[in-house]
């Protein structure tokens, strides 16, 4: 009897034994799941928001570019999936709520540009440093981005444009003259500034 106990308390052991490695195994393989799992950067999950001033009270003009175009890219963290992303903006696609800015920008401005069509670009980033490779104009530039990411899976990029590292103060120029009376503030001056705030905002998916 005490030889059958003994077996029957050496097998318990044994299935028990067998449970909890099943156990570890399962769990292993959940946590190469996760490890699996990559950051995916979407065109329909992302938008470009623009902010112009106009007189010398700097007051905001806000807008978008309600198409981004660009190839889905992934990557093991949301650096690797935005890194070297190239992306293009038809200039059609502006929109600020205001049919007449919009025909006025698209005309008088951006139809002064060389290659009016397209703004392209590409999201370069190292060290945790991120950068937009912006071409309008005929002219490539870098513009530096701050970058907050929060929940692990949204991003919002800001910059400030110059115009005139894109050569673009002619245009600015080509605008303000039909924009004068509209730019004008209580000091009767007219102006359109040189800057324009940029803000990209995307949710980087799961795949």
């Amino acid at each position: 009897m005490k030889k059958i106990s003994y077996l029957i308390i050496v097998l318990a052991l044994s299935i028990v034994a067998c449970k909890d490695n099943k156990k570890e195994t399962t769990t292993e393989g959940n946590m190469e799941v996760a490890a699996s799992e990559k950051f995916v950067a979407k065109p329909e999950a992302t938008s470009v928001k623009w902010t112009a001033y106009k007189t010398t009270d700097k007051l905001p003009v806000g807008g978008e570019f309600t198409v981004l175009k660009f190839d889905e890219k992934s990557g093991a963290t949301a650096e690797e999936a935005l890194n070297n992303l190239n992306f293009s903006i038809p200039v059609s696609s502006l929109f600020t709520k205001d049919p007449s800015r919009d025909a006025k920008l698209k005309e008088s401005f951006f139809g002064a540009m060389l290659d009016t069509d397209l703004i392209n670009g590409t999201i370069k980033v190292a060290n945790g440093n991120y950068v937009a490779t912006l071409t309008m104009n005929g002219v490539t530039k870098d513009l530096p981005l701050t970058v907050e990411i929060t929940d692990e899976r949204r991003v919002k990029m800001t910059g400030t444009m110059n115009l005139a590292d894109w050569d673009a103060l002619g245009a600015l120029e080509s605008l303000n003259k039909v924009c004068f009376d509209l730019h004008t503030g209580p000091d009767g001056v007219s102006k359109t500034w040189e800057d324009v705030a940029i803000e990209v905002s995307t949710y980087l998916r799961k795949n």
